[in-house]
């Protein structure tokens, strides 16, 4: 950050009284400017008719980072909205999906890149659905069949392999839980092989 927002004067980078971090502080109109981490919401949109199994909706990436990789439909939440309401637009926006939102499911931290990753479960209204703008596909997988390979990030895999994995405690009599996971590897980014 180079200019307030406030005043657009110049800002300098330090430790303003009773703070314990470095802030960017403007000397002209004594705003301080908060860096704080950003919220990436999304839902994992399942489609179960009675005696199937279980499948869940995901997004072939159409923009960087990571275009071309499968994700669960998340994005970052906007102001003047809750994080339900958030899983939902991001649903509708790059799957064209119609959901039912449920309980929140996981929670996870992404420390190095400034995010937390929220997702909540959510049941499809219908098969209607048809990619976005910012999706090159969307497609209903099994377990199975989910490109493991092929996920777009961490957070995507850890929440998929957290979500089955309570699906076959639901067989034998539990339920799903909720789960909080921090993300110590670094995201992936458009160039990077792994």
């Amino acid at each position: 950050m180079k200019f307030c927002s406030e005043c657009a004067h110049p800002v300098d980078l330090l430790i303003p009284e009773g703070d314990n971090r470095p802030r960017y502080v403007c000397k002209q109109c004594a705003a301080i400017h908060y860096q704080n981490p950003k919220l990436v919401v999304g839902s994992i949109p399942v489609w179960q008719p009675e005696g199937e199994e279980v499948r869940v909706l995901l997004c072939k990436r159409a923009i960087e980072p990571r275009h071309g990789f499968w994700t669960l439909p998340a994005g970052f939440m906007e102001n003047d909205e809750t994080t339900a309401e958030a899983a939902v637009r991001e649903t509708e926006e790059e799957a064209g999906a119609d959901i039912e939102i449920g309980n929140l499911f996981s929670l996870l931290n992404v420390a190095q890149v400034h995010q937390v990753h929220l997702f909540y479960l959510a049941r499809l209204r219908s098969l209607d659905f048809a990619p976005g703008i910012e999706s090159l596909d969307a497609r209903m997988f099994a377990e199975h069949e989910i490109p493991w390979d092929d996920l777009a990030f961490p957070t995507i895999r850890t929440t998929l392999e957290l979500f089955f994995a309570d699906c076959a405690r639901m067989r034998d009599g539990g339920g799903f839980g909720f789960h909080t996971h921090d993300v110590v590897r670094a995201m992936r980014i458009a160039s990077d092989p792994e």
